[in-house]
């Protein structure tokens, strides 16, 4: 089957939808392309926690969060920052609210009404062309006659485009669609990609957890602690430091903390083979006081007794000082004290790209015009997480995507004006 279609945005997440969508108004006929059966599934996700949108800090400071590629996002950031964000969705109906730690939600925190909204709007815009959508399409590059190929249910299509998105996502969580079977077709064509890695995600432990500390902790909270990755030599400033939570897991720890030193803790791993970070379990205590809290006599008391009576340290805070800490350790009120103020906890490898919450890695900027289209394939443009740039979670994730689809189609519009 042939089609010859103007304008193609392949992916159905947000960084294809937002791309449509400003395509669409401008009077574009565009047509969207998606592996699954609906779109915005991994949207769908995200929302289950409660859809985090974007973040409410300064825009010098939101732009800061993503690390080495922070200049090369900067005027796309500034063109669609967290302010046009709050205005898209309230545009599409959907009221936000700063929360406590300033990350911005919708005021019924779901991302189900949100994305009808946005669907609806594209079929049956109030101006500009509808959107049209072909769903259980899974690209698969170019045929020999530079048209794009799909995999479809009635068969082969492939489609002739005067130019194209793609905004095919990372490539963590296959099931939801995203699973970086795109490389291999740019890869063909000599598109340079940087590889695709976990971030924001979990670690297993070096040797793995005692079967009673996974047995029985497995799934339980560290509440108000603090976690420090140490310099790569003595005397170095901490690589990380940062109070908050995470959780244990059967084969290592998650969660918010873990995945906001992710990156740092991955690329050690990387670069050495093993990553450590230390636990404060007690960040709220100075030293001196944890050491006369442990030298305090305790007469006839149990020596865990004593530390729950005197610290509060008890369930999980109190298994993991006897996981990670030696038997003389506990002899010795000095180093038990210090250890309370830094267990270690080494690192053996990442969880599994696909259970990560994004991915790392992808098309190069260097490869890249400000436009976002690909310098060797003049009328393709990139957007989203396919990209080669990684945020925490936050709300930067979702910012970021939107924030490439919008400028991936002021690209295309500046390309049909000069061709």
């Amino acid at each position: 089957m042939f089609c010859d279609f103007p304008l193609v945005v392949i992916g159905g997440g947000p960084a294809g939808l937002m791309a449509a969508q400003r395509l669409a108004e401008l009077g574009h006929a565009v047509h969207v392309f998606d592996s699954m059966p609906s779109v915005g599934r991994k949207f769908l996700l995200a929302g289950k926690g409660g859809l985090n949108l974007t973040h409410s800090e300064a825009t010098e400071t939101f732009v800061s969060r993503f690390g080495f590629r922070c200049s090369e996002m900067e005027s796309v950031l500034y063109d669609f920052g967290a302010d046009a964000v709050r205005a898209w969705a309230r545009g599409l109906g959907v009221n936000t609210f700063v929360g406590t730690s300033g990350r911005v939600f919708p005021t019924d925190l779901k991302a189900a009404p949100l994305l009808r909204a946005w669907l609806a709007h594209l079929r049956h815009p109030p101006h500009g062309a509808p959107v049209q959508f072909h769903m259980r399409h899974r690209w698969l590059g170019w045929d020999d006659q530079n048209r794009l190929l799909f995999n479809a249910p009635q068969g082969e299509v492939r489609v002739q485009a005067r130019a194209v998105v793609l905004a095919l996502g990372g490539a963590s969580w296959a099931r939801l669609g995203s699973d970086g079977a795109w490389c291999a077709p740019l890869q063909a064509r000599g598109v340079d990609l940087a590889p695709l890695l976990p971030a924001n995600c979990g670690f297993d432990v070096a040797g793995g957890w005692s079967p009673f500390f996974a047995e029985k902790f497995a799934g339980q909270p560290f509440k108000t602690v603090a976690i420090t990755v140490p310099g790569e030599h003595a005397g170095a400033a901490p690589l990380f430091q940062r109070k908050g939570e995470f959780v244990a897991t059967a084969t290592g720890v998650e969660g918010s903390l873990i995945y906001a030193a992710s990156q740092v803790l991955r690329d050690t791993l990387l670069r050495t083979g093993r990553a450590n970070f230390h636990i404060d379990l007690l960040p709220d205590m100075a030293p001196e006081r944890v050491l006369a809290e442990v030298r305090h006599p305790r007469g006839s008391r149990s020596l865990s007794s004593h530390l729950k009576s005197r610290l509060h340290l008890d369930g999980i805070k109190a298994a993991v000082l006897r996981e990670c800490v030696s038997k003389a350790t506990f002899d010795d009120p000095v180093a038990l004290a210090a250890a309370i103020k830094a267990v270690p906890i080494a690192l053996g490898a990442t969880r599994p790209l696909d259970e990560a919450i994004s991915s790392a890695g992808g098309v190069r900027f260097e490869g890249l015009t400000d436009d976002l289209m690909l310098k060797q394939l003049p009328g393709v443009f990139c957007a989203g997480e396919m990209l080669d740039w990684e945020a925490p979670t936050g709300g930067y994730l979702l910012s970021a995507s939107l924030a490439t689809g919008y400028r991936a189609a002021r690209g295309v519009m500046n390309y049909l004006r000069a061709v």
